[in-house]
């Protein structure tokens, strides 16, 4: 069976990729190299077995040329991170998840399914409970509220702190970035027009993904990628906040094998699913465990500045993907050391995310408190 992989020159893609053609997959890759992330151009672990085109998902005329012969697709073809290109967010994830749609009904293909890469983005803030008021969703942290360092999320009826909880596919979704929003385009967009078009289309909401292959050179994502090249350049890795904020952090296998379950498991179809680890870890703590592997003689740096838009606690509740089968099988630490045997191999590494850093407190995405 012949498979496409949009965005399968990326971190999660291309170990998509790997696992496709271990298990005798014919695999086709679309992707369009996009700067930053791709900074050297061709990455030198796409596979020889696997047929790459250089293409973009809003050309009609990539699109036809990717989706020749194919069955399935694994749709992780995505702009993130936190930038201002508004319309760069909007063009190259709905407007291209729509055209991909588009070509397949347009050219009346055979696809037999779609697995569409979404995020935790989608969520907005966590979910919480109240010890005197129960469970709550909140809406994202007023700006006046983190100037005053107050960076726990209160219970907007007695203003207590509360407690962050796993959270479940069925929590409201509250998109509050312009990426957060584009991939809730990508989830939306696929399963309803693969409901309409009858094409069994499964959305899988991604925690923070890290490991082998993350990007390096991009300044606008992955926290993991971000700290170990301050550490390698001798700079303390810039903690936001108070560097308690926790996420779940998941390896990249464990996400692509998260993939191929739902394209064999009839009961994913038309569904929405975490992928995390369902472990919370503080920020704080992932600075300091590569600050060790990397023997840093650096300490983390707290700024106290804040990103306006970000959120303090979100952990997965994995239980329904596990229903399907799916268990993470890459510890943390394990994770860690994989990714940073990787960074090793790619010789020296560079900052970008200092100058990066400027920018984005210029357009207002990193703030400071009123008095700093």
């Amino acid at each position: 069976m012949k498979v496409l992989v949009t965005g399968g020159a990326g971190m999660i893609g291309s170990h998509i990729v790997d696992l496709l053609l271990r298990e005798g997959y014919e695999v086709k890759i679309l992707d369009n190299l996009e700067l930053p992330t791709h900074r050297n151009g061709m990455p030198d672990y796409i596979p020889k077995d696997a047929e790459f085109i250089k293409g973009d998902l809003t050309r009609k005329i990539d699109l036809v040329r990717a989706l020749e012969g194919v069955a399935v697709i694994f749709h992780q073809s995505a702009t993130g991170g936190f930038t201002p290109q508004v319309s760069k967010y909007v063009i190259a994830n709905s407007l291209g998840t729509a055209r991909l749609f588009e070509v397949i009904r347009d050219r009346n293909l055979s696809i037999q399914k779609i697995i569409v890469a979404s995020s935790v983005a989608v969520y907005g803030e966590g979910t919480y409970l109240c010890p005197e008021h129960g469970i709550f969703y909140p809406t994202m942290r007023s700006i006046a509220q983190l100037e005053k360092r107050r960076w726990e999320v209160e219970c907007p009826l007695c203003q207590r702190v509360s407690v962050p909880q796993p959270v479940k596919e069925s929590k409201p979704v509250s998109p509050e970035t312009v990426y957060s929003i584009t991939k809730y385009d990508q989830e939306r967009l696929a399963l309803v027009l693969g409901k309409l078009y009858k094409i069994p289309t499964v959305a899988l909401r991604y925690f923070v993904t890290y490991g082998p292959r993350q990007s390096i050179h991009n300044p606008y994502t992955g926290v993991c990628s971000i700290f170990a090249t301050q550490i390698a350049n001798n700079k303390a890795p810039l903690l936001f906040e108070d560097g308690l904020q926790t996420r779940d952090f998941v390896f990249v296998e464990d996400v692509a094998r998260a993939n191929l379950l739902v394209m064999k498991e009839k009961k994913a179809d038309f569904k929405v699913f975490n992928v995390g680890s369902g472990k919370a870890i503080a920020i704080r703590e992932v600075a300091e465990t590569l600050i060790n592997k990397l023997n840093g003689d650096v300490q983390p740096l707290i700024t106290n500045e804040f990103r306006p838009q970000d959120v303090r606690h979100i952990v997965a509740d994995i239980t329904d993907i596990s229903q399907l089968g799916y268990s993470p099988s890459v510890s943390f630490e394990q994770g860690i050391d994989r990714y940073l045997e990787w960074i090793e191999r790619q010789g020296k590494v560079e900052d970008y995310f200092s100058a990066a850093k400027e920018d984005l407190k210029k357009a207002g995405i990193i703030r400071s408190p009123r008095w700093l």
